[in-house]
């Protein structure tokens, strides 16, 4: 689902000569789903955690990414059209638009959260007393989602490049220099401030608040299958996105858990904010070898990583609710209408009005790492209702479907299936329950907000617009060419 010129993603014209459809590599595809997947925003929450991160990382990669991974590949690799034709199919076509609906809804929260690093980030070139300051986030996170949308409005050809050149430039370099730095560190004889004992493999227990970390590394893993919609853009789809996938997720693992040792081995746990960890660590480092005019610079790189992530997730899940809207007629015909260059901007205008909303709430609520990790567990929350009719609309599809044509098929689907569900469900109660990140505030204020956020973006808004829906609001027919290419 992340943006790239594909007929998948892009209304072709009526003319009479379409365009050749774009050609991906399967490597460009592993960058672009490891680009959705995998940053270093992630890394100061776990990194909190000293060497238990690594356990903290691995339990829900065996038990949610790769699950998710082998079951989007089979999927993808029988039935184009991503999660909506996926869950259609396997359950029903209201299932199915749920799915896609919480796959964007998601992002209402998703970017205030991301931003929010963002702001935290550039504060290290302003001020970085400016990173725990409500108000200047709020202001930042609105700037930068409206300018995203302008960007996102002019079209989307550039921004496949953006999305490769944004992990490279803003993850992957800054990420390994990080890692290098810490090891340096280490070898010159300077002591962790986190333990790198083996008895600190394991986090410490304090009940049922310790479970909620793995929510959030539920959130870090989510967007395996967003780019399943491109698989139709390889050469040999059965052989090369299964390749794609396991890339990705070798790439995703080493991502989230090197920088968050690297920022355990610097940072103390009682003094990492969980928005501008990552800038803290590279403070620290440059500070300690003498390269202090390099913090700038490393915050200019993770800042173009972010900002290309959000400019993916602009144009992809925006875009496969509409195009399944204008066939269904899901949307009434005002968030139908697309700009003169084919850009679905009344989508991205009411999503952006809610979005400067939400982003109140870092200057509302005192502390800006509390508001940042309620958004991102309410995010967690909506998007694993995707999760669950994905892995459950697989099951059936083998059951229903057992002879229908799989480029790639599943080893023990049932079992990868079950264990996902599980996970996903149990993640999804384990949310309601407040981590020690969220502070001293009122659990039940906390519960009221992550429920009301999952009940009303999961559950009402789509049962309202699948309640009060007209014949009218279909606008586009379907055919089944198009029906292939539905998001």
């Amino acid at each position: 689902m992340s943006s790239i010129d594909t007929p998948a993603d892009v209304p072709r014209p009526r003319a009479a000569t379409r365009p050749a459809p774009t050609t991906l590599t399967w490597v460009t595809l592993a960058l672009m789903t490891t680009a959705s997947v995998a940053s270093l925003r992630a890394a100061p929450t776990m990194a909190v955690y000293g060497l238990a991160c690594v356990f903290l990382y691995l339990v829900p990669a065996i038990v949610f990414l790769l699950p998710t991974a082998l079951v989007s590949a089979e999927l993808a690799s029988g039935w184009n059209g991503g999660v909506y034709r996926w869950v259609s199919e396997g359950l029903s076509k209201p299932l199915g638009f749920l799915a896609v609906w919480c796959q964007f809804a998601m992002t209402i929260f998703y970017y205030p959260s991301l931003l929010g690093f963002v702001a935290s980030t550039i504060a290290y070139i302003i001020d970085p007393a400016l990173a725990s300051n409500g108000p200047y986030t709020a202001i930042v996170i609105v700037v930068l989602y409206w300018s995203g949308v302008w960007v996102s409005s002019r079209g989307t050809k550039a921004l496949a490049g953006l999305a490769s050149g944004g992990l490279i430039i803003g993850t992957l370099i800054p990420g390994t220099l990080l890692v290098v730095l810490g090891m340096v560190f280490l070898a010159q004889g300077n002591p962790s401030a986190a333990p790198m004992t083996a008895s600190n493999l394991l986090p410490q227990w304090t009940g049922l608040a310790s479970l909620v970390l793995i929510v959030n590394n539920f959130l870090s893993y989510s967007g395996m299958e967003m780019n399943a919609v491109h698989v139709s853009s390889l050469k040999d789809p059965a052989k090369e996105y299964p390749k794609s996938m396991f890339l990705a997720m070798g790439l995703v693992l080493l991502i989230f858990i090197l920088p968050a040792l690297a920022i355990s081995w610097v940072v103390p746990a009682d003094q990492l904010s969980l928005t501008a960890g990552v800038m803290q660590a590279f403070d620290a480092f440059f500070s300690y070898f003498n390269i202090g005019w390099l913090t700038p610079i490393a915050a200019v790189a993770l800042v173009s990583a972010s900002l290309a992530g959000m400019l993916t997730w602009l144009a992809g899940p925006s875009k496969g609710l509409l195009e399944i809207s204008r066939q269904e007629g899901y949307l009434p015909p005002f968030l139908q209408k697309l700009n003169k260059n084919g850009i679905q901007q009344n989508i991205l205008v009411t999503q952006g009005i809610v979005t400067t909303i939400i982003a109140l709430g870092y200057a509302l609520i005192p502390n800006v790492s509390s508001a940042y990790w309620i958004f991102s567990v309410i995010t967690t929350q909506v998007y694993l209702i995707v999760y669950l009719l994905m892995f459950a609309a697989a099951i059936r599809l083998r059951k229903t479907q057992p002879d229908h044509p799989r480029g790639y098929r599943a080893p023990a689907l049932r079992v990868l299936c079950v264990v996902g569900l599980l996970a996903s469900l149990a993640a999804l109660c384990i949310g309601f329950v407040p981590s020690s990140q969220f502070g001293s505030g009122s659990v039940w204020a906390y519960i009221a907000i992550v429920g009301g956020g999952l009940v009303i973006l999961g559950f009402l808004i789509p049962w309202a617009f699948l309640k009060f829906r007209k014949p009218s609001w279909k606008t586009a027919p379907v055919t089944a060419s198009s029906e292939g290419e539905q998001a």
